[in-house]
């Protein structure tokens, strides 16, 4: 195992920023008082987190910092959306096949213990919505459309602007809720000027530390609290506040928001070339999502006829740190929700790797990835002839036609 450590799995997790790393020291010492106190010591802590609740609001473009409710993650604040419903007479959610298991895990629990029903949408082989189905899907009883704005696996970024204007335009009551958590720090949010109601961002994926998270909650907006207890966040959320954590998390915020120009520019130019050179070098590799509507730090590549398991631990050994998916079902065998919807071949969907930038990431780290990384798929390509011919047997039930002729990939003249 080489100490060099290459991190490309920003999608799990991030580096803290020393920016909420120093805001968040004074904290653990001699700022320790309650934000709930009625004296001047504990005061003194409630405008910290007014401030952050402003640095929060700045990064999605929040028009009353307010809006603004902590919590302890980006999971929490998705249950908080889908769990908070009101109006018992509507029981029909609309989510996508797609989103990230705090969303999907909610939405079977409500459909199998609350008798809610729900529309799991699906998507093309780019990772994109029907907004036809999208809009056809909408009924007079829904109560909740819960859409992710970028997907954790493939950084597919999807219109929620727009879907949240078909939606209103349709049926005016319906609650629009968007899981934000990937697409927070990498592309502008400015959700004032949208028909979202509700949205969720998670601190330790633009540079907070772990344990701290917010959900924007439009006023006038009526959900049910999730977490009972004080009157903390206006009785939205009870327990008292993770002082730290929100302190730390507005800071980040804030850095997301004047890095956001950097996401765009340099992250998305190393993107790019991360994948075209391992397009070039490597023969079974492709890429997994829309070339035009993804963030610009996340790259989901499939190398066929290879375990993506295998694939990270020769990684890992090199000092490359990488994912399979998202980190939440990264220990789980089952091949990719993300990609199987996106009809990604049996022998490719095994095998994806995705990679995922930061703006700590460095050219000479991309450098180094495309001299090690070809040679890794090569050996595992040489070493596992058993394997392939497993999947390849797995694969007859439903062969993989080429495009251009019609004839099952395996046997094509171009393969």
């Amino acid at each position: 195992m080489t100490e060099k450590i290459i991190y490309l799995d920003n999608n799990a997790t991030t580096k803290t920023c020393d920016e909420a790393i120093e805001s968040m020291m004074p904290f653990f010492g001699e700022k320790y008082g309650n934000p709930s106190s009625m004296h001047d010591f504990g005061g003194q802590v409630g405008r910290y987190l007014k401030k952050a609740r402003e640095q929060v609001g700045g990064l999605i473009g929040a028009a009353d910092p307010n809006e603004v409710i902590f919590t302890s993650c980006g999971t929490e604040s998705s249950n908080m959306a889908l769990r908070g419903l009101t109006d018992p007479r509507k029981k029909h959610i609309i989510t996508t096949k797609v989103e990230h298991p705090c969303v999907l895990n909610v939405a079977k629990h409500l459909e199998k213990n609350h008798g809610y029903e729900v529309a799991y949408l699906g998507v093309n082989a780019e990772g994109e919505l029907d907004l036809g189905e999208f809009k056809d899907s909408i009924r007079d009883d829904t109560a909740l459309i819960s859409i992710m704005w970028a997907n954790n696996e493939t950084g597919v970024v999807f219109p929620v602007e727009k879907l949240a204007e078909i939606a209103k335009d349709k049926n005016p009551d319906v609650l629009f809720f968007v899981d934000a958590v990937q697409a927070a720090g990498k592309i502008p949010l400015d959700v004032k000027n949208t028909k979202i109601d509700m949205l969720s961002i998670s601190g330790h994926k633009i540079h907070a530390p772990k344990g701290v998270g917010a959900i924007y909650i439009r006023k006038g907006t009526l959900i049910t609290p999730f977490m009972l207890g004080g009157h903390q966040e206006r009785g939205k959320r009870g327990g008292t506040e993770n002082v730290a954590g929100i302190v730390a998390l507005g800071a980040a915020a804030e850095q997301a928001q004047n890095f956001l120009p950097d996401e765009e520019t340099r992250v998305r130019k190393m993107r790019d070339r991360l994948e075209k050179g391992i397009l070039s070098r490597i023969f079974n590799a492709r890429i997994n999502g829309s070339r035009l509507n993804r963030t610009p730090n996340t790259a989901n590549i499939s190398f066929e006829y290879i375990e993506g398991e295998l694939i990270l631990l020769h990684l890992s050994d090199l000092g490359i740190c990488a994912s399979s998916g998202s980190a939440c079902t990264s220990g789980n065998l089952e091949p990719s929700h993300v990609l199987r919807a996106m009809g990604v071949p049996f022998t490719a969907v095994h095998g994806s790797i995705r990679f995922s930038l930061s703006r700590y990431t460095t050219d000479e780290e991309i450098d180094y990835v495309l001299e090690k990384l070809p040679d890794v798929i090569n050996r595992l390509n040489s070493i596992s002839p058993f394997q392939r011919e497993l999947l390849e047997l797995k694969e007859v039930k439903n062969p993989v036609k080429n495009p251009k002729c019609g004839v099952d990939v395996k046997r094509c003249c171009e393969r």
